[in-house]
């Protein structure tokens, strides 16, 4: 469909219909964590906004909250407090500031080189496995009630058509929600007493230097699935962004995107692979619809009943996602190693595998005066270093070498 077909009112329609797409995982990363669900909404709206420009308004990709940082942005929450975890988000975005003047100067091909899939694979499992104790201790709270959104999102995932398939986590949470209204379990008062409209609790980061070496390893894996993301829409676009605006300002909008969401106390925001999904479904791919969508998002921020009915979902419907969720994660970095023929078999790729899940899963800290460095940020830190450091051998050559 071509979206000068569309009028402006057909353009608003899909591009709501866009944002419900990534309205389920954009709240659910801040509910998880602590945040407020609307902070979320504005600060997704407003990056998007941001990488639109910085990108010359010719990507269209919707930034929404990360599942890659849950798990640091929850342990970190409980060693230096939200505020000194925000100082640490904002520089993750300084980060992909840095890798976007890499590929700027030295291409693509050496960011693959220095984060190869043998670094970024079980670090995308760790993202995964670090909080599976968590998702089954919020799931049995009340297991009828994890289990039924549980089971949904898994039904729609796999006989969901159309759109429909795009959003099983909101359509789970839908599901688990009004089951919990059936069994009288959720308290609607809160709601009732918010405002219809309040502006978002926004939250103003506090330097923490602990946070920000804590942080700023786990900026790996998100900046590599920024750059697998970007080559999935130019497929579905039938455009080369990579060229033109070029990777370097896709990187650069996407990080300064995560600084002003994290200065304004929301979750990091990255390129939405299920965004990318509706675009092919649907064949819009009009950067100015996924403008729309981040107009709504931002209005939707403001409306305080919408925040005060998302606070009120039951931690065992949360849990029964995430069960779903975070081994779906860890598969997505089992899925990298096999993808790109990650051979086990090799001695230094045996290594630095076992060694990354080793330290992220057993959750080793190292800690130098006062700042202290662990769990999937020092595991991170260990491949990219062991990657660099341990010499390769004469097939491992032979592969890269065919490759490039």
């Amino acid at each position: 469909m071509s979206t000068k077909k569309l009028s402006p009112i057909q353009k608003t329609i899909v591009g709501t219909q866009l944002l419900f797409v990534a309205f389920g995982a954009t709240v659910l990363v801040p509910l998880l964590v602590g945040m407020d669900p609307s902070v979320a909404l504005f600060t997704a709206g407003v990056g998007t906004l941001i990488f639109h420009l910085i990108t010359k308004g010719k990507v269209p990709i919707f930034l929404g909250s990360s599942f890659a940082f849950i798990a640091p942005i929850i342990k970190a929450t409980e060693l230096y407090g939200l505020p000194g975890t925000l100082s640490g988000l904002v520089a993750v975005g300084a980060v992909y500031g840095i890798m976007s003047a890499l590929v700027r100067f030295r291409g693509v091909s050496f960011i693959a080189r220095l984060f190869p899939s043998v670094v970024v694979g079980p670090v995308i499992m760790l993202i995964g496995l670090s909080l599976a104790g968590t998702g089954v201790n919020m799931a049995k709270t009340d297991w009828t009630l994890a289990i039924i959104a549980l089971v949904t999102t898994v039904l729609v995932s796999i006989f969901g058509k159309g759109l429909l398939r795009l959003i099983p986590i909101f359509v789970g949470i839908i599901v688990g929600y009004i089951a919990a209204m059936c069994f009288g379990v959720i308290d609607f008062q809160p709601v009732i007493d918010a405002p219809w409209f309040a502006l978002p609790a926004f939250v103003r980061p506090e330097f923490c230097w602990e946070a920000v070496i804590f942080m700023i390893p786990v900026a790996i894996a998100p900046v590599i699935e920024h750059i697998g993301d970007v080559y999935a829409i130019n497929e579905v676009a039938g455009k080369d962004f990579v060229k033109d605006p070029g990777l370097h300002r896709t990187m650069l909008g996407d990080g300064v995107a995560c600084i002003a969401a994290s200065l304004m106390g929301g979750p990091p925001v990255t390129t939405y692979s299920e965004v990318t999904g509706a675009i092919s479904l649907t064949k819009i791919t009009d950067p100015s619809v996924i403008r729309i969508a981040a107009v709504v998002g931002i209005l939707f921020s403001v409306f305080g009943k919408i925040s005060a009915v998302l606070k009120t979902i039951p931690s065992a419907v949360l849990g029964g996602i995430m069960l779903l969720l975070f081994g779906t994660i860890a598969s997505v970095g089992i899925n990298n190693l096999i993808k790109n023929k990650v051979d086990m078999g090799n001695t230094r790729n045996l290594i630095i595998v076992s060694l990354i899940l080793t330290l992220g899963i057993g959750g080793a800290e190292l800690s130098f005066n006062s700042i202290t460095i662990g769990g999937i940020g020092l595991a991170a830190l260990v491949g990219v270093l062991l990657n660099l450091i341990l010499p390769k051998s004469k097939e491992s050559k032979t592969e890269n070498a065919e490759k490039e």
